[in-house]
C-alpha cells in the first residue's frame, strides 16, 4: 500500500602528467576501435564524476551518499581513434537488502561483459580494505583488461600522488595505471586515448551524436533523485526511489509539465523529504529543475508527490514496480 502527499578543492599539484604503462605487445594499427569499459571502486572515489567528464555532459548523477548509482548507465565517448562506452554501475558491496543483491547481480553481469575494468582509487586517500576487497573481486572477470585510475589528483600534492601510484602497482599486474582529475580536466584526453587502445578493432557501436542510451524519463527521474539526496542522512538515501507518472507539453506555452513520485519506505522519511510546510520538497523541485530544463531545452513545471512504499528494498513486487 502507498500513502501520498503532494506539493507543487584543495590546491592543485604543480603537475601530474606522467602515467605508468607496463610493457605490452605493440599491435599493428588496424584503425578504429570501440568497446566497453566499467569503472569500479569504493563510494565517493569519483566514478560517476569521471564518467560525466569523459562524456562531456551529465549522464550519471553524483552524490556523496553510498550506492547512489543503481543502474548500468552507459555514457558514450567519441574520439577520432574510436568510441568508448562507459558503463557506470552500482558499487561492489556486501548487500543487506534484496535491492542490494540485485544491484550486485547487475554489477557482476556488467563486469563479465566489458572489455576493460578500471579500478578508481583517490590520490588523497590511502589504499584500504575496501580497495583491496574490490581489487580481489576483479579476478572473477578474467576476460576484461584491468586498468588502475588514480582520481582526484587535484586534491593531493605531487608526492602523495606518486606514493599512491607506487602503492597501486603492488596490487596486481595492470594493463595501465594513470592519474587523472575529472574536476580539473587533467589527463582525461590521455585516459581516453589509452582506453581506446585497449579496445577491440570495431566499427562505431553508437551514432556519433549519442551520449547515453538512457531514455528521457529515466534521466529526469535520476535528476529528481539526485536533488532528493542532498542534505539527508543515515539510511534515507537508500530508501529513495523516483518514478515518472506523466510528461505533457502544454499546448499554449513552451512548457513541459512533469508529474513525478518520490518513494520512501516509512512515514517518518516522508516527513523529512517534505520538510516543514513543504519547504524541503520545494527545494528539491527547484534543484531538480535546473538540469532537467537544460536537458529538455525548455521551461519545466515539476509536480512532486511523496509516497510511502513500506520496505520496498526488500519486497520483490515493489522492486519490480520501481524498475529494479
Amino acid at each position: 500500500m502507498t500513502h501520498d502527499d503532494q506539493t507543487d578543492g584543495a590546491q592543485a599539484p604543480e603537475s601530474n602528467t606522467e602515467h605508468i604503462q607496463p610493457e605490452r605487445e605493440i599491435l599493428p594499427d588496424n584503425g578504429y576501435r570501440a568497446g566497453f569499459v566499467s569503472f569500479v571502486g569504493r563510494p565517493n572515489v569519483g566514478k560517476s564524476t569521471l564518467t560525466n567528464a569523459l562524456v562531456g555532459q551529465k549522464v550519471a548523477i553524483t552524490s556523496s551518499k553510498p550506492q547512489t548509482t543503481r543502474k548500468a548507465i552507459r555514457g558514450i565517448v567519441h574520439d577520432d581513434a574510436g568510441q568508448l562506452i562507459i558503463v557506470d554501475t552500482p558499487g561492489i558491496h556486501r548487500p543487506r537488502t534484496l535491492l542490494g543483491e540485485r544491484l550486485n547481480d547487475l554489477v557482476q553481469t556488467t563486469l563479465s561483459d566489458v572489455d576493460v575494468i578500471g579500478l578508481c582509487v583517490p590520490a588523497n586517500e590511502k589504499i584500504g580494505p575496501g580497495d583491496k576487497f574490490i581489487n580481489e573481486q576483479l579476478d572473477q572477470y578474467p576476460r576484461a583488461k584491468k586498468v588502475a585510475i588514480v582520481t582526484k589528483i587535484d586534491a593531493a600534492p605531487r608526492p602523495t600522488t606518486a606514493e599512491q601510484l607506487a602503492a597501486i602497482q603492488e596490487l596486481r599486474d595492470w594493463d595501465l595505471i594513470i592519474p587523472v582529475s575529472a574536476t580539473n580536466d587533467l589527463q582525461l584526453d590521455i585516459l581516453v586515448r589509452e582506453l581506446i587502445s585497449l579496445m577491440p578493432t570495431s566499427e562505431a557501436l553508437y551514432p556519433s551524436d549519442a551520449v547515453t542510451d538512457e531514455n528521457l524519463e529515466d534521466r529526469i527521474a535520476e535528476y529528481i533523485r539526485e536533488a532528493s539526496l542532498e542534505g539527508v542522512h543515515d539510511e534515507l538515501p537508500h530508501s529513495i526511489a523516483v518514478t515518472i507518472d506523466d510528461m505533457i507539453d502544454r499546448e499554449d506555452k513552451d512548457i513541459l509539465d512533469i508529474y513525478a513520485n518520490i518513494f520512501v519506505e516509512r512515514d517518518s522519511q516522508k516527513a523529512i523529504i517534505i520538510g516543514k510546510g513543504g519547504s524541503r520538497l520545494r527545494d528539491v523541485g527547484q534543484q531538480a529543475r535546473v538540469p532537467i530544463e537544460k536537458l529538455v531545452g525548455k521551461q519545466v513545471f515539476l509536480s512532486l508527490r511523496v509516497k510511502v512504499a513500506k520496505d520496498w528494498q526488500r519486497d520483490p513486487k515493489l522492486l519490480g514496480r520501481l524498475g529494479f
